[in-house]
């Protein structure tokens, strides 16, 4: 099993930065590879980034590529996801989740494992 955990959304103004951890716990290899989607009301849920813990690629959506950066601490066994630059578009619940190394970053049915959540409110 996997536990993730998520911090640090919060209400920011547009222009404003957050950043967000997800740190996980539990079987390594089932969470080699982690990633943020999020979810806005009304809306699906769609892929913000995702890091592997090997070797560190990152992946970006358009949206959020040059204003995110997705990064890991092994130590702590946490994931980081610094948003810069935040827009009222991006307003949304963050969530955290992990897979197995070989999934398909971007494809949210290949995450097993999923955080709580966390609430991002970009005012205007």
């Amino acid at each position: 099993q996997v536990r993730l955990v998520e911090s640090g959304g919060g209400l920011v103004q547009a222009g404003g930065s957050l950043r967000l951890s997800c740190a996980r716990s539990g079987r390594t290899f089932s969470s080699a590879a982690m990633g943020w989607f999020r979810q806005a009301p009304g809306k699906e849920r769609e892929f913000v980034a995702a890091i592997r813990w090997s070797g560190g690629s990152t992946y970006y959506a358009d949206s959020v590529r040059g204003r995110f950066t997705i990064s890991r601490d092994n130590a702590k066994n946490t994931v980081y996801l610094q948003m810069n630059s935040l827009k009222p578009e991006d307003t949304a619940v963050y969530y955290c989740a992990a897979g197995t190394p070989g999934l398909r970053v971007g494809v949210l049915t290949d995450y097993n494992y999923w955080g709580q959540g966390t609430q991002v409110t970009v005012s205007s």
